[in-house]
């Protein structure tokens, strides 16, 4: 996109040039990244460089470019003494700025991420390298400032005021696991240990899992190294910036997040870049900051879908930061409570190496869990009924608020997100589009989620067997709350979750109810815990539904103070259920290993690659036509979304034909042929790169041949876990 910010000043000209590749006047080519979303355009095209932007146009620069008739920006790759084009080449339009942003190691990493995900080096490079901001570049000194020297008074032993590092910190956190100081000397003395870590449920904030990770920083920057640690929101940003405060001190490290405005994230790059500081926290976008002499890179809670990109290429942060260890030769971390399945992978193929205490420092450091019935007799739990809450949990819940607040984790936001017929059980849908009913109030008539049409209660009639009754399926957040408010009188109800979430409570006794990853943390811990409708995280229509409800559960309960009770309510009866067990026994990666082993038994991902194609039928069964698999891939589909967009009711239709779908809104029907099919494409996961590149030329192909129709490549898809 064009800009127009003022050219930066000669001072800082000279210093950027001295910080990247000197240009050399004989180098008259440049080999420019145009941003492009173009697949078949994803390759370096050369252009001259006019005499007077010779000592600015360095490696990793920006520049503006003419191309295809349009000004657009790009990044300049290296210099070249002879054109490798055989015509005649354009000239560079400008340069930007001579700031080194794009260095090699990032356009590395940027392009084996687009690799990895069939993508191009420009949608990467949109999210790896953030829009300049002429101000910052200004107002930011262009060398690092010098250490400061400690005080010789407040320390006996000699003063070496030549080095720019601290000591390293004792272990900490790290002492309660047999393997972590072991860790921490590997990585203090320039090793590349690679480790999954099991953190212990703690809420003590020198035990802590934030005081753990600003140990492991401190380390690799007291071994001459930086660090970069991502984590999965602005929340865990705000703990992690408080332990490196104090524990590295102020000054010495930056968040990179999506909340910043465009100067101070820019500004914060831009320290970065030039050398200011070495330790780098944030999400996921700051996996790509240009740390100098990475040592260490590290992430927590690897499930969290708020690590997966949701635009193109879909990376998620741990395969990018994966790679970064591997290109660089860094120390890895990937920590957490629960252990996913990617992980497993990696620990059962001896890449990484299991940090995790010894089972009876666990049992001492976990929560007391309890699995509550049904509480189907309302006479004898009386108004923890009408809460939907077991007796067993109503108690815990009115003996912990006598000294400090209680978190009530509730799965699903809202008020009475899904009804059913209070006779057959059987949802109920909308007339209109068959989408969900819910209900948005108390008061307010049952509406659909999708079309907004709104049914009168008594003109509700169920179509499977007549009744007139309506029941809530699913209980949200707030009308919880409003529940919860009437069987707790006098006591506060706070809500966190969507709208407005909270980061942190006090002390005093409240009631305080939170969807999955709102959860704030209480000062000195929650008294008690309670896990409600644990069936509607078990019934999660995704593979991964039984680690993904053992991670929510878990982050929760480890909120309680130790020792605690953590109550789990609306578990289903009918079988055994391994997640529950798992919570209970606070062992989280005996359910890892169990969950992988059935899926490589079923040749499911992670055991084998999926890849999902997802377009208009027409446009997929062109693109399976024109797709060169490796051997060894299996193709499954066409098949309808699941997940239509509202008003949809997508039909299979047999291989070979295009179903055009028609749905009725307001009484004007059409036909539809957006994007509701898609196939899944398998291979064995040692064969990605095969896939991926034939994938990438499967794009490259309808790029160029101009198809209209869009179909959409995902690596490793959420459906498919």
């Amino acid at each position: 996109m064009a800009t127009d910010e003022p050219e930066a000043p000669a001072a800082q000209r000279a210093a950027a040039r001295d910080r990247g590749d000197t240009p050399d006047r004989n180098l008259p080519v440049a080999a420019v990244v145009v941003e492009t979303p173009l697949a078949h355009l994803d390759r370096v095209f050369e252009y001259t460089v006019p005499e007077e932007m010779t000592a600015d146009a360095v490696a990793g620069a920006r520049v503006r470019v003419r191309f295809a008739g349009r000004d657009l920006e790009g990044f300049v790759i290296e210099r070249r003494a002879q054109p490798q084009h055989e015509g005649r080449l354009a000239p560079l339009r400008r340069v930007v700025s001579p700031e080194p942003v794009l260095t090699p190691e990032v356009r590395t990493l940027a392009r084996a991420v687009a690799d990895r995900y069939a993508g191009t080096l420009s949608d990467v490079l949109r999210l790896a390298v953030p829009k300049r901001h002429a101000t910052a570049e200004r107002n930011l000194s262009l060398q690092p400032p010098p250490p400061a020297a400690p005080d010789p008074a407040e320390t006996a032993e000699p003063v070496d005021t030549t080095t720019t590092f601290p000591p390293a910190p004792e272990p900490g956190p790290w002492a309660a696991y047999p393997a972590g100081p072991a860790w921490l000397r590997r990585v203090a003395d320039g090793g590349s240990p690679r480790a999954a870590w099991s953190a212990l449920p703690t809420r003590r904030r020198d035990d802590d899992w934030p005081r753990a990770f600003a140990v492991a920083a401190a380390t690799a920057l007291a071994g001459g190294r930086g660090a970069l640690l991502v984590v999965p929101d602005h929340r865990d940003v705000v703990r992690l910036d408080r332990e490196l405060t104090e524990v590295l001190g102020a000054g010495r490290h930056v968040r990179l997040t999506a909340d910043q405005g465009p100067q101070a994230r820019y500004t914060a790059w831009l320290k970065v870049l030039r050398g200011h500081v070495r330790v780098v926290i944030g999400t996921r976008a700051a996996a790509f900051a240009p740390v100098h002499d990475l040592g260490l890179v590290a992430w927590w809670d690897d499930g969290d879908d708020l690590l997966a990109e949701p635009r193109a290429p879909y990376h998620q942060t741990g395969v990018v930061l994966s790679l970064r260890a591997d290109q660089c030769g860094a120390a890895l971390l990937s920590g957490g409570f629960v252990r996913s399945l990617r992980t497993q992978v990696e620990v059962e193929a001896g890449r990484l190496v299991a940090v995790s205490a010894e089972p009876v420092v666990v049992r001492a450091a976990a929560p007391v869990v309890t699995v509550a019935g049904e509480g189907l007799d309302e006479e004898r739990d009386g108004p923890a009924a009408r809460a939907h809450l077991p007796s067993r949990a109503w108690r815990v819940a009115k003996d912990a608020l006598v000294d400090g607040p209680v978190l009530v984790q509730v799965p699903r936001r809202g008020y009475l997100p899904s009804l059913s017929c209070a006779e057959c059980r059987s949802a109920v849908r909308c007339a209109r589009c068959a989408g969900p009913m819910a209900l948005g109030s108390s008061g307010a008539p049952p509406a659909c989620r999708w079309c907004g049409t709104a049914v009168a209660t008594n003109d509700f009639e169920c179509t499977h067997c007549g009744a007139r009754r309506l029941r809530s399926a699913v209980t949200g957040a707030r009308r919880t709350a409003e529940e919860i408010g009437r069987a707790f009188p006098g006591v506060p109800v706070i809500a966190s979750g969507s709208g407005e979430v909270l980061a942190q409570v006090g002390p005093e006794p409240a009631i305080v109810i939170a969807t999955p990853g709102a959860e704030p943390v209480a000062d000195g811990g929650y008294t008690a815990v309670l896990l409600l409708d644990a069936w509607a995280s078990l019934d999660l229509p995704v593979l991964d539904a039984p680690l993904e409800s053992l991670r929510r559960w878990a982050a929760a309960a480890a909120l309680a103070r130790p020792g605690r009770a953590v109550v789990l309510s609306g578990v289903p009866e009918v079988v055994a259920l391994r997640a529950v067990e798992a919570l209970v026994r606070w062992d989280p990666a005996w359910l890892a290993e169990r969950e992988l082993a059935e899926r490589r038994e079923l040749d499911l991902p992670p055991a084998a690659r999926f890849v999902q194609l997802t377009g208009p039928r027409r446009a997929l069964d062109d693109a399976l036509v024109h797709l060169d698999l490796p051997a060894g891939a299996s193709v499954l589909g066409p098949m309808p979304v699941s997940t239509s967009r509202p008003g949809q009711a997508a039909q299979a239709a047999p291989a070979g034909q295009v179903s055009h779908v028609r749905h009725e809104s307001h009484g004007d029907r059409r036909a539809d042929t957006g994007p509701d099919w898609h196939v899944f494409v398998r291979i064995d996961s040692r064969r990605t790169l095969e896939l991926t590149s034939a994938l990438s030329s499967l794009r490259a192909f309808r790029s160029a041949r101009k198809d209209a129709d869009v179909v959409t490549v995902r690596v490793d898809p959420h459906e498919s876990w």
